[in-house]
């Protein structure tokens, strides 16, 4: 990982900050979110590895809960990548056909699947060389497999990170490997995989895009950005689209964990 000009650059209070500062900003603030989301997970069902790979593709410009209202279907029929090697591109298009560009996402997961079976001997490499090589399979799906079906810490720079991580002035890279590369370098790398999913909570459920919730935001005296949204508190609050615990999850198959907190599960296909 690199690191950004040592240049001062603008903190919350809209004076100069300088790298030190920074890095201590960008420290506390995942240590805020730590303690709002303290089960912050990935929202995709998964069982293995494959699982997950294929999850990870379908999500691809749509939202979790559905991938994980239809990703029971396509494993009940196809739970192996022999298996969906070795299906009916139109029999899949249609199983996949409510996480929308069903057609583009048939002949990723596919493919994918004939090379995990003819290269990787039916397994899911656990190295970000030979996951990227696979069809439909960038960085940020590596380092979401990498990170929760192997423990190999890496970060997802998915639209909601790349917002937040502007947004909080830790790096103003726009190409999703420049942000990758700036924001690892204030972490250690032990960290990556929970930051990742702490930044992807916040920014789902408190700091959205159009119009995020200020004034009901845990980290918003470390926040530059602050005001760009609602700043009155009980306004706010009827902005988030979770409550402060993340409720509920998008999952249908959430961590214990999760459920122990209170969380409650997605609701199957059709069902809600």
């Amino acid at each position: 990982m690199t690191k950004e000009s040592s240049a001062d650059k603008t903190g919350p209070t809209g004076k100069p900050e300088s790298r030190t500062a920074l890095v201590r900003r960008a420290r506390r603030i995942n240590r805020e979110l730590a303690e709002v989301y303290p089960y912050a997970h990935p929202e995709l069902d998964f069982e293995n590895p494959f699982q997950l790979l294929v999850a990870t593709v379908l999500s691809a410009q749509t939202t979790d809960l559905r991938v994980n209202q239809t990703t029971p279907g396509l494993f009940a029929k196809y739970p192996t990548p022999e298996d969906l090697a070795a299906a009916n591109p139109e029999e899949v298009e249609e199983i996949l056909r409510p996480t929308g560009f069903f057609r583009a996402k048939t002949k990723s997961v596919i493919g994918l699947s004939k090379a995990l079976a003819d290269d990787f001997g039916g397994e899911v490499p656990g190295r970000l060389e030979d996951l990227v090589k696979l069809p439909g399979v960038g960085r940020k799906t590596a380092f979401v497999v990498l990170g929760n079906a192997f423990g190999r810490p890496g970060i997802t720079a998915d639209t909601h990170f790349q917002r937040l991580v502007r947004r909080w002035k830790w790096t103003e890279a726009t190409d999703a490997d420049k942000i990758e590369a700036a924001v690892g370098a204030l972490f250690p790398k032990s960290e990556w995989t929970d930051l990742s999913h702490h930044v992807i909570w916040h920014g789902r459920r408190i700091c959205h895009a159009r119009k995020p919730a200020c004034g009901a935001c845990p980290i918003a005296p470390l926040c530059p950005a602050y005001g760009e949204g609602e700043t009155d508190p009980e306004k706010a609050k009827k902005l988030l689209k979770y409550e402060k615990g993340g409720f509920p999850g998008q999952r249908l198959n959430p961590p214990q964990a999760y459920l122990d907190a209170g969380g409650r599960p997605a609701p199957p296909l059709g069902a809600g």
